[in-house]
C-alpha cells in the first residue's frame, strides 16, 4: 500500500504544486513525480492561466507501437488526441530495406523524412509513375487514392506521416497484400491472365510492413511510363529551402506556393533558438498540429472569454492548437527547440499580434490598451516570427 510522507520536508527536491504568490499545497501522493518533473507549468500554472481548455498535447511515447519484421510504427489520432479533429499523425521507422507495403488511403498522406533515406514509389490515375529517393529534412505528398510505397535505404529511416482526417487510423488502409489474401484464386487468375498457381504463395493476410534487401540505385529499378511521369513532383527539400531568419530563429515553409501538389497540407518548420518564442500569433484559415523533433518548450494557448492555459512540450510530443486560438511557444532548454506546424490548407497563414498592433492607429492601441511610447515606439510593421527576449 502507499505510504503518504511524513511531512514536506521528505519530498527533498520534488516539486510541489505551490505557486510564488502562496497558492497551492504540497501533493502528498500518489503521483507521478517524474511526470510533475517534465511538466512543470502545468503543475504549477502561471497566475494568467484560467477556465477550462482541453488537453493540447499527447506524447508519441505514451502510445501503442507496433512491431514488425522491417521495423515499426505508432499513431497518435484524435482516439489519443480529441481535440485533434483535422490531422493525424504516424511516426514510423523502417530497417535497411524494410517495406512499408504497397498501399493507399482514402486521405492525404504528407510526411516528413526525420532521419535516414529511403526510396518512395507511386503511379498515379493516368498511369504516370514516379520513383525518388527521399533524405533527412525531406517532404513528400501523395493525394487520396494514389498507390504508393516506402522502403528503407542503406541507414534505413525513420518519418513522421500527416493525414488529412483526425480519426484516420494507419490500420483502416488499402494494401495490396490484403486485397489479393480477400480475392478468389479464380478471380486474381481472370484479372491477370495466368494459372492460379502463380498465386499459391500470396500472403494469406494482410502484410503491412515486411523486411526485404535494400534495393539496388535508383537508376536500377526505374520503370519508364509509356504515359510519362507524374506533372507535379510527389517531394519537396525543405530543409534545403532558405529560410526566414529572425533574431530568434528560423522558419521555413512549403505549401501549395512553393510544393505545388500540396493541396491539403500547408507547414512551416520552425526553429526556436535558446532565449527565444514563437511570437504571440493566430492562424485564420485552420486548427495547427505540432509536432515537436528537439528540445524542450513551453506553449499557451488563449481561448477568449477569459480562458488560457500552458502546456510543457518536447521532442516527440503531438501539440495541437483549435481554429484562430491564440498562442506562442517559448524555448526553456538550452538547445534549439525545433518543431512542425501543419495545418490541413493549402496555404499557410498566420497573423502577427504585433504586426496587427503596429498596423492599427496607434491612439486607438494606446486608448484601449492604456500603454505609452515605450510599447507603442516598439511595435514592428514586418513580421518576426521567432523573437529575442530583450536584455533588460
Amino acid at each position: 500500500m502507499y505510504k503518504r510522507p511524513q511531512n514536506q520536508y521528505e519530498f527533498g527536491t520534488i516539486p510541489q504544486p505551490i505557486r510564488s504568490d502562496g497558492a497551492g499545497a504540497t501533493d502528498l501522493g500518489p503521483r507521478d513525480i517524474m511526470r510533475d518533473i517534465e511538466n512543470p507549468d502545468m503543475l504549477v500554472p502561471p497566475v494568467t492561466d484560467s477556465g477550462s481548455i482541453p488537453n493540447l498535447k499527447f506524447s508519441f511515447s505514451d502510445t501503442n507501437m507496433q512491431l514488425y519484421p522491417g521495423g515499426w510504427s505508432r499513431e497518435v489520432t484524435a482516439r489519443e488526441l480529441p481535440i485533434a479533429t483535422t490531422l493525424a499523425g504516424v511516426n514510423m521507422r523502417l530497417l535497411p530495406g524494410g517495406v512499408r507495403e504497397l498501399h493507399w488511403h482514402k486521405q492525404v498522406e504528407w510526411a516528413y523524412m526525420l532521419l535516414g533515406k529511403a526510396r518512395i514509389t507511386a503511379v498515379d490515375q493516368d498511369g504516370r509513375n514516379f520513383i525518388a529517393d527521399i533524405g533527412e529534412g525531406d517532404l513528400w505528398y501523395f493525394p487520396p487514392g494514389i498507390p504508393h510505397s516506402v522502403q528503407g535505404l542503406e541507414e534505413g529511416c525513420e518519418f513522421l506521416l500527416v493525414f488529412d482526417d483526425g480519426n484516420f487510423s494507419e490500420f483502416d488502409t488499402f494494401t495490396i497484400s490484403d486485397w489479393f489474401a480477400h480475392t478468389p484464386k479464380e478471380i486474381l487468375s481472370a484479372n491477370f491472365g495466368v494459372s492460379e498457381n502463380a498465386f499459391t504463395h500470396v500472403p494469406n493476410k494482410q502484410t503491412y510492413m515486411y523486411q526485404a534487401k535494400v534495393p539496388g540505385s535508383l537508376k536500377s529499378q526505374r520503370i519508364e511510363s509509356p504515359h510519362g511521369s507524374v506533372p507535379k513532383s510527389f517531394t519537396h527539400k525543405l530543409l534545403s529551402q532558405k529560410p526566414i531568419q529572425t533574431s530568434g530563429g528560423t522558419v521555413r515553409i512549403a505549401d501549395s506556393s512553393n510544393f505545388p501538389i500540396s493541396t491539403r497540407i500547408a507547414a512551416a518548420l520552425v526553429e526556436i533558438k535558446p532565449g527565444a518564442m514563437r511570437e504571440m500569433h493566430w492562424h485564420p484559415n485552420n486548427d495547427e498540429w505540432q509536432y515537436y523533433l528537439t528540445g524542450i518548450g513551453r506553449m499557451t494557448a488563449f481561448a477568449a472569454n477569459g480562458t488560457a492555459r500552458t502546456f510543457n512540450v518536447r521532442a516527440g510530443d503531438v501539440g495541437y492548437v483549435p481554429f484562430a486560438f491564440g498562442h506562442y511557444i517559448q524555448n526553456i532548454g538550452e538547445e534549439s527547440l525545433w518543431f512542425l506546424e501543419i495545418f490541413q490548407s493549402h496555404r499557410f497563414e498566420d497573423i502577427s499580434l504585433n504586426q496587427w498592433m503596429a498596423l492599427t492607429p496607434h491612439e486607438l492601441v494606446q486608448t484601449n490598451l492604456h500603454v505609452g511610447p515605450q510599447l507603442m515606439n516598439s511595435l514592428r510593421k514586418q513580421k518576426s516570427p521567432v523573437v529575442k527576449y530583450p536584455k533588460l
